[in-house]
């Protein structure tokens, strides 16, 4: 068969002498562009999966003690997740959500998260919703300091819980106050609810 291939001036030559490694050889020079594009796709994936994305338990919040807590301390039990406020039409699921922590405390972890980002219902400080969920509610559960979830700056744990390309289920939108995210013992999203849904429904129970 004759050697057709259009080489470099000075390679030319090689496709006439009647030596058998030649031909290969000059199909591996032609081959090398697409060898290259390979050892970079593969450079490329190796340095993804070297700098993995933040899983959930990675994160950490200050209470509303002002103590840094961090999230991997609760691997092993469900977390409940919810954004409170103080002067809200569904302040009250705050007795639901302290009925939850005493009834499933084993197996789940409950975090009341206040913001004043839904119809400034939260203007307080920390302090004073401390005291408002104590007198009010016997609130005993865990309550993050104050945090922001809409805007420019979302607190990094609302930003996980509602982007599906950090959290890898689902996009969310909190539209409300007292808006929950649920996600499992390993860390994994398993879904949020509404305002309307209460604490202590079958929709969430029943997946504790």
């Amino acid at each position: 068969m004759q050697f057709r291939q259009t080489f470099h001036p000075r390679l030319r030559f090689l496709s006439e002498l009647n030596i058998p490694l030649m031909r290969p050889l000059l199909h591996l020079r032609q081959l090398l562009p697409q060898l290259l594009l390979c050892v970079m796709t593969l450079s490329a994936a190796c340095t993804n999966a070297q700098t993995p994305k933040k899983m959930f338990h990675d994160y950490s919040f200050t209470s509303i003690e002002g103590e840094s807590v961090k999230l991997s301390q609760f691997k092993g039990k469900k977390v409940l997740l919810v954004n409170t406020a103080s002067r809200c039409g569904y302040t009250p699921q705050y007795k639901q959500l302290q009925e939850l922590h005493e009834k499933f405390g084993k197996k789940v972890v409950v975090i009341g998260f206040p913001c004043n980002d839904f119809g400034a219902q939260e203007p307080g400080d920390a302090e004073s919703i401390a005291q408002f969920c104590e007198k009010n509610y016997g609130v005993d559960f865990l309550m993050a300091d104050k945090v922001q979830i809409k805007g420019n700056a979302p607190h990094p744990i609302y930003q996980w819980l509602t982007q599906k390309s950090l959290n890898g289920r689902s996009d969310a939108t909190v539209r409300w106050n007292f808006h929950k995210f649920l996600v499992d013992e390993e860390g994994r999203l398993i879904g949020d609810f509404p305002s309307s849904v209460s604490p202590t429904s079958a929709d969430i129970t029943g997946k504790l």
